[in-house]
């Protein structure tokens, strides 16, 4: 493959899957200052009408376009049970990749393609995007700093209401592994990760009592983190409700926001923390029930869009300048654990 530099030196990102997801990635890329669509490969003829309409090259497979002139980068943004064999087709021609979340639908999966890359010496971003959050980055700061004292539990909700031309719009989304856990858990998990720490306990009930399809539509999962602390998360897609990370970010303009709401509350022994409002309650002496606590903010002023700061990183993980913040090996264990509470929730 010949590289072809862009005439006006932004990196040339093509992107592989231009469904939801996908034409946000494509959107971003538009954007950018410093890259440029340089093709879109989907099989729909949508997908093909959207490329010309752009000027953009188009091809209906991944090997068409490999075969062609070479690009900078690659997002894969295609169904999950595609991910891995268009990954190592991207580390095979040499290509950053960038894989939407999950990276795979098996842990040895993600692993395959972990071993690939660093044989190859292949850059993959995995897209986590809300580890590029800076709501979750000071969290992370506040917890990890131990400004909360010693960490007691957690306490989360991803509760929304998905309309149904989200079903109708992809009707795999209705039957097992297109519901909400690795759908949306996937998510929250790796935030709790990210900023509370490993997790080495789960367990599960899962129910589909309000659409009645064969994928669950509501999750009950409780939580032990390696430190000792427990958690617990409240997961549904049939609840009309504000609670969850979409909602009260307002990190995503495509969601409604409702900023005085929030879905995750972490409790230590000196302090408690809400988010993503960063509110922190702290005990200004020796913690009691009987003695006020201290509200302090911890807000951060940008609340810039995650995945806009995704691609940004991406195009520095392209040039060499920084290392992926979310490797593959990192994103198995968030699967891993995401798996294990969809086979926890299936067995009750």
């Amino acid at each position: 493959m010949v590289a072809v530099e862009s005439s006006n030196g932004r990196l040339r990102i093509a992107v592989v899957g231009a469904g939801r997801i996908g034409r946000r990635h494509i959107e971003l890329i538009g954007a950018s200052d410093a890259s440029e669509v340089a093709a879109i490969v989907d099989p729909a003829p949508e997908s093909e009408s959207l490329a010309r309409a752009n000027g953009w090259p188009w091809h209906s497979d991944l090997d068409t376009l490999l075969a062609g002139p070479t690009v900078d980068g690659i997002i894969v943004a295609t169904p999950n049970e595609m991910h891995v064999p268009h990954a190592l087709a991207c580390i095979g021609g040499g290509i950053p990749v960038l894989i939407e979340k999950p990276v795979a639908t098996t842990v040895q999966g993600a692993l395959l393609i972990a071993g690939a890359a660093s044989d190859a010496g292949v850059p993959v971003l995995v897209g986590q995007h809300r580890r590029h959050s800076p709501v979750l980055q000071r969290a992370r700061e506040i917890v990890r700093g131990g400004r909360l004292g010693r960490l007691v539990g957690v306490v989360g909700t991803a509760l929304f209401y998905k309309p149904d031309d989200y079903f109708a719009a992809a009707p795999w989304r209705r039957h097992p592994g297109g519901g909400p856990i690795l759908i949306n858990l996937i998510h929250a998990i790796d935030d709790l990760r990210f900023v509370c720490g490993e997790i080495d306990y789960v367990q599960a009930i899962a129910s589909n009592s309000q659409r009645g399809f064969p994928v669950e539509d509501t999750v009950a999962v409780s939580l032990r983190f390696r430190g000792g602390a427990l958690g617990s998360f409240l997961l549904s897609d049939a609840a009309a409700s504000p609670w969850s990370w979409e909602q009260t970010s307002g990190e995503d303009l495509a969601f409604a926001t409702y900023p005085d709401q929030n879905c995750y509350r972490v409790a230590g022994s000196l302090g408690s923390l809400e988010l993503p409002s960063l509110r922190i309650w702290a005990s200004p002496a020796s913690p009691s029930w009987q003695r006020q606590l201290e509200q302090l903010s911890a807000a951060v002023n940008d609340r810039a869009d995650p995945m806009k700061r995704q691609l940004e990183h991406f195009e520095a993980v392209i040039r060499g300048q920084v290392e992926p913040l979310v490797s593959a090996v990192d994103a198995s264990e968030t699967l891993r654990l995401t798996l294990l509470i969809g086979e926890d929730a299936s067995r009750r």
